[in-house]
């Protein structure tokens, strides 16, 4: 019985994902869609519900529980080497710390900019005992100059101008675009002809970053993760000091 089980509930599966193809491919190829595997579908959908609600629900448990372990490797890899995280992120505070903050941010953010001035100051305070990691997460689908600002400032970090282009960012969020990013560079005393050649190469490294925060299903920025002596998990900007001074 649990054999029979297993069988159906696996094309059920099956089903289901070709039904959403064909709901989601292009018109033209949803018209290759075989019309009677629709129909076979909904069929089974309709005279075994029960099947197909414990199919959605395992694969939903399924996918919770890969989550959780790709978020407790990273958390562990934080606490015990985190140079595995930081890798060739930007960091700024002290060279190297058993505390670090690994924020992931995007630069169009209004949120993002708010918990700059916070992190701007919590670092300045603890630049001898706390590292402060950056890792892009511009989230493209609602802010249209995410990427290219995060592209600009990995372009900044290659001249080892990264904390001053991405401190200007924030300060001027509502001027972002081509011209902001030019006059930065330029004011940074950047080589444009390096700047304009690194920009271009930026996005591999950003959607480095991407890849990594969507595999650990972060939701929006900022998204602030820390690790001290007694805890390393996520955090809010106001509980950053508080955790800081239980770790002292």
């Amino acid at each position: 019985m649990r054999q029979l089980f297993q069988y159906l509930r696996t094309w059920v599966i099956v089903c289901l994902l070709c039904l959403v193809l064909g709901w989601t491919l292009p018109a033209q190829a949803a018209t290759d869609i075989d019309a009677k595997l629709e129909k076979q579908v909904l069929e089974v959908i309709r005279n075994n519900p029960q099947f197909v609600i414990d199919a959605l629900q395992e694969y939903q448990l399924t996918k919770q529980e890969k989550l959780q372990k790709v978020q407790q490797a990273f958390l562990d890899d934080l606490k015990t080497k985190p140079e595995n995280i930081i890798g060739d992120s930007p960091t700024t505070g002290a060279v190297k710390s058993k505390t670090v903050l690994v924020e992931f941010s995007d630069f169009q953010c209004p949120y993002c900019a708010e918990v700059h001035k916070t992190l701007k100051s919590v670092v300045d305070k603890h630049k001898d005992n706390l590292t402060l990691v950056y890792k892009n997460f511009p989230l493209t689908g609602v802010h249209a100059e995410a990427l290219p600002a995060a592209q600009a400032a990995w372009a900044a970090k290659q001249q080892g101008k990264f904390w001053e282009y991405h401190d200007a960012l924030f300060e001027n969020q509502k001027q972002l675009g081509e011209t902001l990013y030019v006059d930065l560079a330029k004011k940074l005393n950047l080589n444009l002809v390096k700047f304009e050649s690194d920009r271009k190469l930026a996005k591999t490294a950003v959607e480095k970053d991407l890849k990594l925060a969507n595999e650990l299903g972060i939701a929006g920025t900022p998204f602030l993760v820390i690790n001290t002596d007694n805890y390393t998990g996520a955090v809010q900007a106001s509980e950053i000091e508080g955790r800081l001074a239980k770790a002292s």
